[in-house]
């Protein structure tokens, strides 16, 4: 389905894998600050944080996937199939469509700790964009440089969790998912000692390097890709550049990359990463790759109107791009 991480060197990084069996036609989406965004219960807000994602946009509207604002705070939004559920109108609280809370929360809030206080505010109901675009049953990463949480709006109600890893797959919900890493304290990347047998030690060796990792998951369930990447992550080293640090956070998200024919969904039909993303979120540069194009695309915000009052697009680059050299 999904892989959500966050990373921090020098800057702080946010992105995702997008892996579905279709596109829907995927797009860098810019809000300015004075673009008039529409809220389904609260109308419109006419002046805002900017903020750089991928989104689908329909009738001129960002649906974001993933997404980040120029304060630095970071927010995506993955599949929580079967557990998601959401609440039906309440007049006591601010109600937020499902559809439109990642902007809800990116053009009003600096930090996590802004996010929190709104989220006290906030009932989420599972009104559709459209009868074209059902409600979706997702999950929610919101970070910053500082922390990150995790979201999940189920029959019991809303629930925030503290989300030290800075990671997030798809089911099953997050408490368990952080539990399900108790399993795993003994990897290292460091070589195993031997321990076999006790005081009666046979004389054991490591006969191939990696073996102290010995165990980590390598399917591609959500469990085992949540395992997997926090492990890559929380071990990761990179220089404090922006080209080290982007490459490196590049090959935290590849190693849960799904290649076409390894997770077949139907007969003839096979979930692969349609996109992979990087947010430079200290510095609003939003960084891609698709499953059709390796070279590494980005697009600034900075570089765009932040105070303009229009949406504006970028088509994403999809064709494999290939550097000769002779």
């Amino acid at each position: 389905m999904c892989t959500a991480a966050t990373y921090q060197t020098k800057d702080f990084y946010m992105g995702r894998t997008l892996d579905y069996e279709f596109s829907y036609g995927e797009q860098i989406a810019i809000i300015p600050r004075n673009y008039p965004i529409k809220f389904h219960y609260a109308g419109t807000l006419e002046h805002h944080y900017a903020c750089i994602g991928m989104a689908h946009v329909a009738n001129g509207y960002p649906l974001y996937y993933d997404a980040a604002n120029e304060k630095g705070l970071g927010m995506a939004g993955l599949n929580f199939v079967g557990n998601a559920a959401y609440a039906d109108v309440d007049n006591e609280k601010e109600n937020v469509a499902q559809y439109e809370f990642i902007p809800w929360i990116l053009t009003q809030c600096a930090t996590v700790e802004d996010a929190k206080k709104k989220l006290k505010e906030m009932n989420l109901t599972g009104i559709p964009f459209s009868a074209q675009l059902p409600t979706a049953q997702l999950h929610w990463i919101i970070a910053d440089q500082d922390e990150a949480i995790t979201l999940e709006s189920v029959r019991e109600g809303i629930k925030i969790y503290d989300n030290p890893v800075g990671v997030l797959t798809n089911n099953p919900p997050f408490d368990r998912q952080l539990a399900g890493l108790n399993r795993y304290m003994s990897l290292s990347a460091k070589q195993p000692k031997n321990t076999f047998g006790g005081a009666n030690e046979l004389p054991l060796q490591a006969y191939s390097r990696g073996m102290g990792a010995l165990g980590l998951p390598g399917d591609l369930s959500s469990e085992s890709r949540f395992v997997r990447v926090s492990f890559v992550k929380m071990n990761s080293l990179s220089g404090d550049s922006e080209s080290e640090s982007v490459s490196q956070f590049f090959h935290i998200l590849g190693s849960v990359d799904q290649q076409r024919g390894c997770c077949e969904v139907k007969e003839g039909a096979y979930e692969i990463t349609i996109y992979t993303s990087c947010c430079n979120a200290s510095k609003g540069i939003y960084y891609y790759t698709t499953y059709e194009n390796h070279q590494i695309t980005a697009v600034d915000m900075n570089k765009e109107d932040l105070n303009a009052k229009k949406l504006i697009r970028f088509p994403l680059v999809c064709g494999e791009q290939i550097r000769w050299q002779n």
